[in-house]
């Protein structure tokens, strides 16, 4: 009743007035709900950098919503373990994870792509392809089908080849060899008679420390050093072949991205392309002075022989064309890549390698 007599006794303009605050206020509310998310991680917080990618990425969410949109950080093994982070989005038992893609070439070899694959893109190439050549679209439209909609999330650069305990001189001195490494490298290790493992990064020193493995591999020199393999496997290789650009990604559910106000979902997306640079950033900046300490504690430094290098190329084609023959959708996005990869490389050795050889030989000169 008092609503009523208000509205036959306010003037026009009184009205006009009233009906304006009652459709703005809302709306504001609208634009900045409350939204509180679970984000586990597939990574330990001692691994600064990589975990550290997470943080990044929430706390510029909150800052950018005025503390509307938070996203709290787990470490692997808080909420579910580092190898099941993709799984507790994907059921919606969280909202978001942080994670190799890679990870999950089990459930299909399709995921390998927004990580890395042997011989594929570099770090650079990667990003130029998921922002600018239609791989984020393709990658998502896959991973929809999986309950995850997914946005980069920091890149490592081009990895080293990892930590063994004998040398390797031939192909021959691959046979037999245990060694912990993710995603289809695996399969390609698998042709040159090795014998792959799938081991956590928290889990690797005591596999490779027991003797339970012989080699391992995990990102570069400033991990690495963290992660101590140096004091069981002294022998260092170079390049991770396998890992021309390793790429990390947010996955997010589905169903919950979809809920998110528009530029709730525009903030998240800045931010994690915020946290994309910034990691690589925080790697090619600390890596060197990590790499200099390693060898004074006494890793020995070995670049990968050419016939090993010439197998797993080899190898790795043989691969892609028997993947490719049962899975429709691993073909699309392989196509799809390595024509991507085919152009940048014709520009690459133009500028980018003219450029490093002489810095590399200008360098050398002093």
């Amino acid at each position: 009743m008092e609503r009523r007599k208000f509205l036959k006794t306010a003037t026009a303009g009184t009205v006009a007035a009233a009906a304006t605050t009652a459709l703005a206020a809302p709306a504001i509310a609208q634009g900045s709900p409350k939204v509180s998310w679970r984000l586990t991680s597939s990574f330990p917080k001692s691994l600064d950098t990589i975990f550290g990618a997470s943080d990044v990425m929430a706390k510029a969410v909150s800052e950018a919503t005025d503390g509307n949109f938070q996203i709290q950080v787990f470490a692997a093994g808080e909420l579910v373990p580092g190898l099941q982070a993709a799984d507790a989005v994907t059921n919606g038992t969280l909202e978001m994870c942080h994670t190799a893609p890679y990870y999950y070439v089990g459930k299909d070899p399709t995921f390998a792509f927004a990580t890395a694959v042997p011989f594929g893109l570099n770090s650079r190439q990667q990003n130029a392809w998921f922002y600018h050549g239609g791989g984020l679209d393709l990658l998502n439209e896959f991973f929809a089908k999986h309950n995850i909609y997914s946005l980069p999330g920091g890149n490592t650069g081009t990895q080293m080849g990892g930590w063994y305990r004998k040398e390797i001189k031939t192909v021959a001195d691959m046979a037999g060899l245990k060694m912990r490494i993710g995603g289809l490298a695996g399969r390609v290790l698998t042709k040159l008679g090795s014998v792959p493992q799938q081991i956590a990064g928290g889990d690797i020193y005591p596999s490779l420390e027991k003797g339970t493995i012989d080699a391992a591999e995990w990102v570069g020199p400033y991990d690495d050093e963290k992660l101590g393999f140096y004091k069981v496997a002294p022998h260092y290789y170079y390049p991770g072949w396998w890992e021309g650009g390793a790429s990390l990604h947010f996955f997010i559910n589905k169903a919950k991205w979809a809920e998110l106000p528009k530029n709730y979902q525009a903030i998240l997306s800045s931010a994690a392309a915020m946290a994309n640079g910034d990691m690589q950033a925080k790697y090619d900046a600390r890596n060197p002075a990590a790499l200099k300490r390693l060898v004074q504690a006494g890793a020995q430094l070995h670049p990968f022989p050419a016939e090993v290098m010439d197998a797993a190329y080899k190898a790795s084609v043989e691969l892609y064309a028997e993947i490719s023959k049962e899975n429709a959708e691993f073909k699309k996005v392989h196509d799809h890549m390595m024509a991507f990869r085919g152009d940048e490389y014709l520009w690459w050795q133009i500028a980018e390698f003219g450029f490093d050889a002489y810095m590399i030989r200008a360098r050398s000169r002093g």
